[in-house]
């Protein structure tokens, strides 16, 4: 085969993996950069590659001979920006030329929602890195949705009325692996990836109900409420932080903006929440 020039970060993960996939079928030759090469896909047209992100060395060897790499951001820890930075400077030194990165639609400096504030500052390291970038923003994803509901069948969490236009991961792959086959058209642009509605989070309550086949409901939590229900977890200040204020970045508005990227890019419209959950939609 050819040698790629497409590169594929977190190819043992859902977005990541699904992207890969697509470009596989699509007859596209791609590098799959993954930390455990026994865990990568095998699929036609596609090599192997091993890095983690915060091995700037090893990224940068991973890297060499790439044009435009997916970078799918890393799982949530407290050192994922330092991560990311490592990752893009590695990336800058292969001589890579555009980085499509998954961001989050909320991403800014003062972000009510803490790791958006990471998202952001990542994508200005990118902008000051010297490669081409895209960014893909995405929201909340349905795929998370369930995982809300405690043993008692409800989401608790600071929402209010406030709504989200959650999104389904296959959409968002589906949009990566679209913008990858044609980088340089989406040089410089921030695509928001969206479901197709805004709901509030007694909606997704109601729809879960449904397509679940149980009874969900929401309860809407005072802040010093929703600190005190997620110290049945042990974990650190930085992640009661985050998860708390998921539900005021909703509450607040910051993820409620339907955007019309996902159809744009990959030519059909993106899964709402309940055919997600039925399995069906594109």
């Amino acid at each position: 085969m050819n040698p790629p020039t497409i590169a594929v970060t977190g190819a043992t993960g859902f977005v990541g993996g699904h992207a890969a996939r697509a470009l596989a079928d699509a007859g596209v030759p791609v590098r799959l950069v993954v930390r455990d090469p026994a865990k990568a896909p095998k699929l036609p047209n596609a090599e192997v590659a091993v890095a983690a992100f915060g091995d700037r060395s090893a990224v940068e060897h991973a890297l060499r001979g790439i044009h435009t790499v997916l970078m799918v951001s890393a799982q949530e820890n407290n050192t994922r920006l330092a991560e990311h930075k490592s990752f893009i400077d590695g990336a800058a030194a292969a001589g890579v030329r555009h980085v499509v990165y998954t961001s989050l639609v909320s991403a800014a400096p003062d972000a009510i929602f803490t790791l958006a504030r990471d998202h952001f500052a990542t994508e200005e390291h990118l902008r000051a890195s010297g490669m081409a970038w895209t960014f893909l923003r995405d929201n909340l994803y349905q795929d998370f949705m369930s995982l809300m509901v405690g043993d008692d069948g409800v989401i608790r969490g600071p929402a209010g009325s406030g709504r989200a236009a959650l999104v389904s991961r296959r959409d968002v792959a589906a949009s990566a692996a679209a913008v990858l086959q044609d980088a340089g058209a989406h040089a410089g642009r921030t695509y928001e990836l969206t479901g197709p509605e805004a709901l509030t989070t007694e909606e997704v309550a109601d729809i879960l109900s449904a397509g679940l086949g149980r009874a969900v409901t929401f309860h809407n939590e005072t802040v010093a409420e929703a600190y005190e229900s997620r110290k049945a977890w042990d974990a650190p200040p930085w992640q009661y932080d985050a998860w708390v204020s998921t539900y005021l970045a909703v509450a607040a508005g910051e993820l409620e903006r339907v955007s019309p990227s996902v159809e744009e890019l990959t030519g059909r419209p993106p899964r709402s929440l309940a055919e997600f959950l039925a399995g069906t939609g594109q």
